[in-house]
């Protein structure tokens, strides 16, 4: 009778469990290649997970006794089949395969990725392999050649890779009968400089002698070559994208960054239309990655009520708006990047601000006043001496109350090019330097530089070592660089490009300022969580946090470094459910 008893008691409890409970899973490795990044449990055999949750951690003994221990007890009252169906089912992966914390891209653009992707330029060694890209473009799409009204759009060259590395010109586009006469406007890799023809010089209309903060460059009569940088950009009326091209572009993107393992990007400048889009995909459960959006209005008077305040928004919520980005210089690349002396390779120059000190400071006060965090694109050590001097302001300056900088978290963007005191400076402050090790532009840096400023640039494990609570979030600024974070995480530890090369050689470049791989992974995992507000429930693999993780087929934190950029993703999981590939290997 008791046992009848039980048996009707167990199917009840068994009925209720998988009613109210999410279903669970363990899975383990079998050499132990679970790296936490929690430094209560680095390194373990296996996790477990109910719903969207990592509920346990360790070996798998440990695991599965905790399980037992939630209705074990009744498995001799139980039918088999139900409690097989309760029971955690174990993937076990291959031993050579590794899992870490869902990757975090720190510092990307999403639309533009997708934009790029349409017409890519950063192949090309000349202008010829150029123009070349554009006619092969109108081949592949007659609808746009034989439209003269359309505009030819692209992204991704860069002139420094080219002989004799200076700026193309319109007439370049006009020596092709096929271009001769069309709309082109393409954006150098850094997309602080627009390359343009000569019809769109003559629809942008006469153009001003100067423009603050921006470069409309000339030839010797004083003709617009059809280069423009920065703010001098704004001059040529783009036609906007539409609904249906952000809709392409994002899913072209998201695709992209599902494959290479990345569960969450922070968007570094999103537009009120780009926030709207977003907002969007999350009221209808189409967000499948988690997005931390940067806002950003191109105006000197404060715009912080124009973007809406998101804080895990949408039906699986995914969706964050609670930052600002602002901009103070430009590129290295174009000589936009403001520096405090003039360029070695370019004495007549210093760079450019974009903004003005007292333009920033007064929106970086408002900003702060209404509870947004503040994200700085600082290039140059002008640029980054001008931005803490204004956080330095704020928080040990005159205000009338104690600024907790663990709550407010302001970051500056890129933080390339500082003087050895700004370096202690930004760590003194808690200033979050959020650094992209793909921008390392060791071939042409010291060249713009010298060597005497190469001390401060790229100096990642310095602004790690300075950080107090060591948080050095790290991106790769994507279209500006792919979307592999596993080329980041091996040009952090290698300062080598892809090539194993270095301007010093197979060993490295300023190899002192390399990261180990233990802090490069954090770099993409909770440091990222942590410059977002999100390391509570994201970042590592820890009891309670959300189960967003990734398999990789290799071991990254132990195999030679040649070999990092050969490993697959074999699986990318968030919210405990596989967005990309299979767990079962």
């Amino acid at each position: 009778m008791s046992f009848w008893l039980f048996s009707a008691l167990g199917v009840t409890v068994a009925f209720l469990q998988s009613v109210f409970y999410p279903p669970k899973y363990i899975v383990c490795s079998p050499s132990a290649n679970i790296y936490t990044v929690d430094e209560a449990n680095p390194r373990v055999q296996c996790i477990s997970v109910a719903g969207s949750r990592i509920v346990n951690t360790g070996d798998y003994f440990a695991i599965r006794d905790t399980e037992y221990h939630t209705f074990g007890f009744l498995e001799p009252f139980l039918p088999t089949s139900v409690y097989d169906i309760l029971s955690p089912q174990v993937i076990t992966l291959p031993p050579q395969s590794i899992l870490v914390p869902g990757l975090a891209d720190a510092h990307a653009h999403v639309i533009e990725n997708g934009f790029k992707m349409q017409l890519q330029l950063e192949t090309a060694r000349s202008v010829a392999d150029v123009i070349n890209l554009l006619v092969s473009y109108l081949h592949a799409h007659p609808e746009i050649k034989i439209d003269p009204t359309r505009w030819i759009e692209g992204l991704g060259w860069d002139q420094t890779k080219w002989p004799g590395a200076q700026f193309p010109t319109q007439a370049d586009f006009e020596e092709e009968p096929v271009l001769a006469g069309r709309l082109i406007a393409l954006r150098r890799v850094d997309v602080h400089a627009l390359w343009v023809s000569k019809r769109v010089l003559e629809l942008a209309g006469e153009l001003p002698s100067n423009i603050e903060g921006g470069v409309i460059v000339r030839d010797e009569k004083g003709n617009p070559t059809g280069v423009l940088v920065d703010n001098a950009m704004s001059l040529v009326p783009l036609p906007k994208w539409s609904e249906e091209q952000v809709s392409m572009y994002f899913e072209t993107t998201i695709q992209a960054a599902l494959e290479f393992g990345i569960t969450s990007i922070h968007d570094a400048a999103s537009e009120p239309a780009i926030i709207s889009f977003m907002k969007k995909q999350a009221d209808k459960g189409s967000l499948p990655i988690r997005l931390y959006l940067m806002g950003n209005i191109a105006s000197d008077d404060y715009w912080g009520g124009e973007i809406p305040r998101l804080i895990n928004y949408g039906r699986h919520g995914r969706l964050n708006v609670r930052s600002v980005k602002l901009f103070t210089d430009g590129a290295l690349g174009s000589w936009g990047a403001a520096l405090l002396e003039p360029y070695s390779d370019r004495p007549d120059t210093t760079g450019l601000m974009r903004s003005s000190k007292e333009v920033l400071a007064k929106l970086i006060q408002q900003f702060w006043k209404d509870n947004w965090q503040v994200n700085i694109h600082c290039i140059g050590d002008r640029a980054n001496n001008v931005a803490l001097d204004i956080f330095e302001d704020i928080i040990v300056g005159q205000n009338l109350t104690e600024v907790d900088v663990a709550l407010w978290r302001p970051r500056i963007e890129h933080s390339q090019i500082m003087t050895p005191d700004d370096i202690l400076r930004i760590g003194r402050l808690g200033v979050i330097a959020s650094v992209q090790p793909t921008h390392a532009d060791m071939w042409y840096a010291e060249t713009r530089l010298g060597p005497d400023r190469m001390k401060g640039a790229y100096a990642y494990q310095s602004l790690l070592q300075v950080s107090p609570n060591k948080v050095l979030p790290l991106g790769s600024d994507f279209p500006v660089e792919g979307v592999n974070p596993l080329v980041g995480f091996y040009a952090a530890v290698s300062r080598l490009s892809v090539d194993g090369t270095s301007p010093h050689g197979p060993e490295g470049w300023f190899v002192n300022e390399r990261l180990t791989r233990a802090q490069a992974l954090k770099g993409m995992t909770l440091d990222p969580a942590y410059a977002s507000f999100a390391d509570h429930d994201l970042g590592s693999l820890t009891p309670g946090k959300k189960a967003d993780f990734v398999v990789l087929d290799r071991d990254i934190m132990t195999l030679p470094v040649q070999e990092i950029l050969q490993t697959k993703v074999c699986a990318t999981v968030i919210d405990g459910r596989v967005a990309y590939g299979t767990l079962r290997q």
